[in-house]
């Protein structure tokens, strides 16, 4: 496999795991020598169009005779397997000859005097396509050019462009829905607090205030995507977006530290290792958040585009493994004191729960980071929506157990021990103790 198919076939492996917003794009291409550049995917309905519109062509070193090898085609993924099989096979020599894509446009079509074009595509097919440039004499001639892409489905109710791919057009419906529900949960939240103001701990304003910023991201991101639903923009509701995806970001990965290091419930403070977690999760999370903007900003095209989803994916990794470790050493600090002090039953009890906790904490890192990604992969593409909304549901679900189990209270349900419990919890030591011998 020659290195350039090897580079087609990670860029386009990467594309599956992120589908666009698909809203009107601008890209500026520079003297780029690439084989193959990827500008946007879209789910078409069988009244779909799109609109390209290429100016500023120019070469380097000089224009080619042969221009016919150079153009924009459109490709499912499933095509576009068998294509890059074919160019193995030596089937063919340049993806614009194969009878499996569907041509847009190609370089010959200009005239002498012309460096631009302005086409409007219909896509009677539905079904998900990739807009692709090919330049199958990239090792003789670099590109530049200036292109606008615009793909988009017209309503049969209203005749109305809808810029969302068809597989998330529901997406503002999904993300306001949810916006109810978690300013719901704030009013509750709030109630909860006032009544019980005489068992309040900080954290517990803390917990509120991480569920007031994802109230607030959801509904930025359901006005957000209503916007570019209409009229292919944002109109700043992006901006709002990514400031408070950032701020809840951060504060939901240092809540679930501090939880974890039994802050404000086990001890009023937090130990020099268990800040220097914190010192790490917030910068990370930083660059998580700067790598969002550029993947969502720039798309597939930028020649760095597959280098930042790399660096997002492992800063995410790294973020979701940190807060894991306060959880592991609050469990060994109650494993050591349930054998060395005269409450060795009710450390028991409070070592199984953290344990509990830390279980929670897994399976919701493990779906929303591992499940929604493979439903993004299997799941047709009039129902990528789906991912969305069982990634919302995992989190509704882990916000709403947390919030369960550590409510104010002059005996917490997580801390709450009975009679029956202390038994089982000195039974369940003794038991532990042989074990270990």
């Amino acid at each position: 496999m020659s290195i350039s198919s090897l580079s087609i076939i990670i860029v386009f492996t990467c594309l599956c795991f992120s589908i666009s917003l698909a809203e009107i794009r601008f890209s500026e291409i520079r003297n780029d020598g690439r084989s193959i550049i990827l500008f946007d995917e879209f789910g078409f309905t069988n009244r779909g169009r799109l609109e390209l519109n290429v100016s500023q062509i120019s070469f380097s070193p000089k224009k080619p005779d042969d221009l016919s090898l150079i153009g924009f085609f459109l490709c499912t993924r499933d095509s576009w397997f068998h294509v890059i099989q074919q160019l193995q096979e030596s089937e063919i020599a340049c993806a614009l000859e194969s009878e499996l894509i569907k041509h847009v446009f190609t370089f010959d079509e200009l005239k002498n005097s012309e460096n631009s074009f302005n086409i409007i595509s219909t896509q009677n097919d539905a079904n998900q396509f990739s807009l692709v440039f090919a330049n199958c004499l990239f090792q003789q001639f670099r590109v530049s050019m200036d292109v606008q892409s615009s793909m988009y489905n017209i309503d049969k109710s209203n005749n109305r462009r809808n810029y969302l791919s068809v597989g998330k057009t529901v997406l503002p419906l999904a993300y306001f829905l949810f916006f109810l529900i978690y300013a719901s949960i704030t009013v509750v939240w709030i109630v909860i607090l006032y009544k019980k103001r005489a068992t309040v701990s900080r954290i517990h304003y803390f917990m509120l205030a991480v569920v007031i910023l994802k109230a607030l991201n959801l509904l930025c991101e359901a006005e957000d995507k209503s916007y570019i639903k209409r009229t292919g923009y944002a109109h700043g509701w992006d901006v709002l977006f990514y400031i408070f995806s950032f701020l809840k970001g951060i504060s939901l990965f240092t809540l679930i530290v501090l939880i974890g290091t039994g802050w404000s419930f086990l001890k009023p403070y937090l130990q020099g290792k268990e800040k220097k977690v914190l010192m790490i999760v917030i910068p990370l999370q930083v660059v998580a958040n700067i790598a969002q903007v550029v993947i969502d900003e720039t798309g597939p095209y930028e020649q760095d585009w597959v280098t930042w989803k790399q660096v997002f994916l492992l800063v995410d990794v790294v973020c979701c493994c940190a807060v894991l470790f306060p959880i592991v050493w609050s469990i060994n600090n109650l494993r050591e004191a349930a054998r060395t002090d005269g409450k060795a039953a009710v450390n028991l009890i409070k070592l199984t729960l953290f344990r509990q906790y830390y279980i929670v904490v897994i399976c919701y890192i493990y779906f929303t980071r591992v499940v929604v990604y493979a439903l993004e992969t299997i799941t047709s593409y009039r129902y990528l929506w789906t991912s969305v909304v069982a990634g919302e549901l995992a989190t509704l679900a882990f916000y709403v157990f947390t919030g369960y189990k550590f409510k104010p209270e002059v005996r917490n349900p997580y801390f709450a021990i009975d009679d029956e419990e202390l038994e089982a919890a000195a039974e369940a030591l003794k038991l532990d103790d042989e074990f270990e011998l």
